[in-house]
């Protein structure tokens, strides 16, 4: 509908609880879907808002009580005035020009007629302005009795998601309102900024969402990434959920030149066709104490193991691995005599560290830095995706993602450092996105403060290092990082812990709860965070041959020289310059 059309009027509600708009006469309550994205037209001001819920109203006790028969003349009587429908609306974001706020408080006498001043000078002022200028703020009010509320045209979009052709920004299209054909952007600069989570119940499209975002980061240069691949799901290909089996393109794929593979499987991955892969090993001097708290379940490690193995590394440093898998009864005995170790605790962490030499890609020692060919890959701006093949049990993708982000993190560490001394745009650390699935494994509770990746999503960008992290039980990561994740895609999600997590630390969570509990199985999900302007539902853009040859095309230009500039001036100011 256009502006003309209204679709009800305003007639309770407040800041805190939200509007409650009563239908017009000539609307149908069913075309009033969860998740809408509608606009309330107020005196001052105009009000972007979210559907939030839909329920049925009578004037009178009595109709209930004595309901008229289905398609009778009296039930169209009654619709519209005996009978409505009405909405929960939840503002969002608000404009307010100058012109309007700047007028003068009418007296009784002319009330209505300022009003319908007022009304108008503020929706002309935003008709008269391009999206670009429009300057939306935080909602700090309401709008008056009986205000207009109108479904949300184009213009609206795009004066508040922007579009994705912006020079002046990286904005990607990441799907369209479930009741328009008009992008939904999110804005990659902020997106990569602060870590971030896809999140969904098993077969929702998680998977699809990321390779989403992955590509966008790529296309328009907002980060370098480091993709944790347990599945083999994003460097080459992946199968298509379906009845009939087909294929859809991995990164690699849509960017040969700018994606390269690392292999933890060389064999299960060139039975899968991938050319140019490079193998990664880690070694037993790569592997720390704290890696092994990370999997001490899966390798069924006790505290006293864990306490012996810090005196064996305080013994013989990084080969401290190997030095124990070769050590004798006889020597664990004489070792525990004048070091105070426990015997049998070391021999049980001896026996349980036999299970590393299971793992394919675990050697006694590498004569060449895989991590470090890793790294300078990054520091060419090369996106990495670590593939696992048949190493894909907990256990091995547990271990190899903390040693290997460990190491790399160190090294941002240390760069940013010497970007923090010098204070030169040329040593400024290129922005790492690192990507891990079954992320509650690594940031639960209990284990948070063994891993890396903890420590990174506490960090946020003052490194230039975010997260990834995509999992379908948000509510098996620690609510302290939850509480860091920037920008949260959320599809169906059933279970009510989870759907608490999602909202840690989000004001307005209740009404937002709804709205995600009625979000259909597949290719739609809740997008809000620090990435978009406000909550939105949307229908996922398809992954499909369209968006390979839109996605694929030859690399846009650089962004101007000042954009570069202002984004370099910002990381100084992050970090205290």
């Amino acid at each position: 509908m256009t502006l003309e059309q209204p679709l009800g009027s305003v007639v309770q509600g407040s800041l805190s609880q939200g509007l409650e708009v009563r239908l017009h006469p000539d609307v149908f309550v069913e075309d009033m879907r969860v998740g809408k994205f509608l606009v309330v037209q107020g005196m001052r001001s105009r009000f972007f808002c979210m559907l939030t819920d839909v329920s049925l109203g009578t004037g009178s006790p009595r109709i209930l009580a004595n309901p008229p028969d289905p398609n009778s003349f009296l039930q169209e009587v009654l619709a519209g005035t005996g009978t409505f429908g009405t909405i929960n609306l939840t503002p969002m974001l608000m404009f307010t020009p100058g012109e309007a706020v700047s007028g003068q408080r009418s007296t009784v006498g002319n009330q209505k007629t300022e009003s319908r001043k007022l009304k108008a000078e503020s929706a002309a002022s935003y008709q008269a302005q391009t999206s670009a200028d429009i300057e939306l703020l935080p909602v700090k009010t309401i709008p008056g009795h009986f205000s207009q509320v109108y479904d949300a045209s184009e213009r609206d979009f795009r004066a508040v998601f922007g579009w994705e052709d912006d020079p002046q920004r990286r904005n990607f299209a990441i799907g369209q309102p479930i009741d328009m054909a008009v992008p939904v952007c999110i804005d990659l600069d902020r997106f990569v900024e602060r870590s971030n989570g896809v999140f969904g119940k098993s077969g929702t499209g998680k998977s699809f969402l990321t390779r989403l975002l992955l590509s966008g980061i790529i296309r328009k240069q907002a980060a370098v990434n480091l993709i944790f691949d347990m599945h083999s799901e994003y460097g080459w290909e992946a199968a298509r959920e379906g009845k009939q089996f087909s294929t859809v393109k991995g990164l690699r794929q849509l960017f040969p030149g700018q994606v390269q593979i690392y292999t933890l499987d060389p064999d299960s991955t060139k039975r899968r066709g991938v050319r140019d892969a490079q193998e990664l090993y880690i070694s037993f001097d790569q592997i720390d104490v704290e890696d092994l708290m990370l999997v001490r379940g899966e390798l069924n490690l006790s505290e006293a193991s864990l306490e012996n193995a810090i005196i064996l590394r305080n013994e013989f440093g990084k080969a401290w691995i190997t030095r124990l898998l070769a050590m004798s009864n006889g020597e664990i005995q004489e070792f525990c005599e004048t070091k105070m170790g426990s015997k049998s605790s070391i021999m049980a962490l001896q026996r349980k560290l036999n299970r590393l030499d299971e793992l394919k890609y675990i050697r006694q020692t590498c004569p060449h830095n895989y991590v470090g060919q890793i790294l300078e890959s990054i520091e060419a701006g090369k996106h990495v995706v670590v593939e696992f093949g048949s190493q894909s049990n907990l256990l091995s993708y547990m271990l190899a993602t903390n040693v290997i982000a460990r190491r790399i993190h160190h090294a941002y560490v240390r760069k940013a450092e010497q970007f923090l001394q010098t204070k030169k745009v040329s040593d400024r650390p290129r922005q790492l996105v690192i990507t891990i699935e079954e992320a509650h494994r690594f940031l639960d509770p209990s284990t948070v403060g063994q891993t890396i990746f903890g420590t990174i999503a506490r960090e946020m960008r003052k490194y230039f290092v975010t997260l990834l992290v995509v999992d379908q039980r948000p509510s098996g990561i620690d609510n302290e990082v939850m509480s860091q994740i920037g920008t949260r895609i959320t599809a169906l999600l059933n279970d009510e812990k989870d759907i608490d997590a999602i909202f840690t630390g989000v004001s307005g969570a209740q009404s937002l709860r709804s709205v995600l509990s009625k979000l259909d199985s597949k290719q739609q999900a809740l997008i809000l965070g620090h990435a978009i302007p406000m909550p939105v539902v949307v229908k996922t853009r398809p992954y499909d041959e369209t968006f390979y040859a839109e996605i694929s095309e030859p690399a846009w230009e650089e962004l101007p020289a000042a954009v570069v500039f202002k984004a370099a001036e910002a990381a100084k100011a992050d970090l205290g310059f």
